[in-house]
C-alpha cells in the first residue's frame, strides 16, 4: 500500500491535532512547531480520542485522564497510561500529508 494521503497540511494548524480515518483505524495528525507527526488516535489507557486532547511541548495529553505521550516517539510521558502509542512515517507532498500506514510501529 505504501504512503496514502490522509489530509491536507492546511487542515492542521500549528499546535493542533486532527483525527483522520484510515483503513488501519483512526489516526491523529499532530502539527508541533510546523512539523507533522502521526500517531494512533486512541489513548492506550482508556481508548479515548487523543485528537481531542491538548498538544503542548511536543506531547499530546489525553483529555479524559491526562495521560501524556510524545508525538515524535509515541512514548508515555505521564501516567495513567503505561503503553506507548503506535507512530507512523509521514511525508509532505505539496499540501498533502501522507502516511505509510503499513509501517506504523511502537518504539
Amino acid at each position: 500500500m505504501g504512503y496514502i494521503k490522509v489530509c491536507q497540511a492546511s487542515e492542521v494548524p500549528e499546535g493542533s491535532s486532527l483525527r483522520v480515518e484510515d483503513p488501519a483505524g483512526a489516526l491523529a495528525v499532530h502539527n508541533y512547531e510546523g512539523q507533522f507527526y502521526v500517531t494512533q488516535d486512541r489513548c492506550t489507557h482508556d481508548e479515548w480520542s487523543l485528537s481531542e486532547g491538548y498538544l503542548e511541548d511536543g506531547m499530546i495529553e489525553c483529555s479524559l485522564h491526562w495521560a501524556k505521550f510524545c508525538v515524535k516517539t509515541g512514548q508515555v510521558k505521564a501516567p495513567p497510561a503505561c503503553q506507548a502509542l503506535k507512530i507512523y512515517p509521514v511525508r509532505i507532498t505539496g499540501d498533502d500529508i501522507e502516511v505509510d500506514v503499513e509501517a506504523g510501529h511502537l518504539t
